[in-house]
């Protein structure tokens, strides 16, 4: 006679067993590190991160907490890195294929620095051949103006005028001069990294290339 009402309320729990099982929960801690379930998100939880857990008190899904304004800065600012990184590899990768391409073997490269380097010198020693006219004039100019001098006379305006031209020009082509070989010296410890690199990416080629078949 009584057997159905237990029968409707053993059913009735089990399902609401069921569903209490089935229901997925939100942990997270908060400021303090106080820990707290609840069945619906609260915005703080947003902020310290939370894990979303099953009836049965699996992790299902973790939620890391939301990054602060510095965080997001620091975040950015690396991808912005690692994206300029990969385009300087990528640029470098292209550039050792054009200098494998263009220089097979290193003699190659160093017959084609020595080339760079006879030009050069050649613009070198042309400036200094130069200089050393320049120079005589300056010197012929010099003995006259000293004779001048010494005869008790004046050295005209325009005899002055071009003495303290020539003297800025003789003083601009020294220090012209100077640079280039300043230069050189630059271009020389170049090539000896430029070489360094050749044979670094040749090693590597070679150690990635597939063995040779027999």
């Amino acid at each position: 006679m009584h057997a159905r009402p237990i029968v409707a309320i053993a059913l009735a729990l089990t399902a609401t067993f069921a569903l209490a099982a089935g229901a997925n929960r939100y942990k997270w801690r908060d400021a303090e590190g106080a820990l707290h379930y609840s069945d619906s998100l609260p915005p703080e939880a947003a902020r310290f991160g939370y894990e979303v857990v099953n009836g049965q008190g699996v992790v299902i899904k973790r939620v890391e907490r939301a990054k602060t304004a510095e965080e997001l800065a620091a975040a950015k600012a690396a991808a912005a890195k690692a994206k300029a990184e990969r385009i300087a590899a990528e640029q470098q990768a292209r550039d050792d294929d054009r200098m494998l391409s263009s220089y097979p073997e290193e003699a190659d490269l160093k017959r084609a620095q020595q080339e760079r380097l006879d030009a050069i010198d050649q613009e070198i020693k042309t400036a200094k051949m130069s200089l050393r006219a320049q120079e005589q004039t300056l010197a012929q100019m010099l003995d006259h103006a000293a004779e001048l001098e010494r005869a008790g006379k004046a050295l005209p305006a325009p005899r002055a005028q071009q003495l303290a031209t020539l003297r800025g020009e003789v003083e601009q082509q020294q220090q012209a001069i100077r640079r280039r070989e300043r230069e050189r010296d630059s271009t020389v410890t170049g090539f000896q990294a430029e070489i360094a690199h050749y044979r670094e990416v040749k090693a590597q080629r070679a150690a990635a290339a597939p063995p040779a078949s027999h």
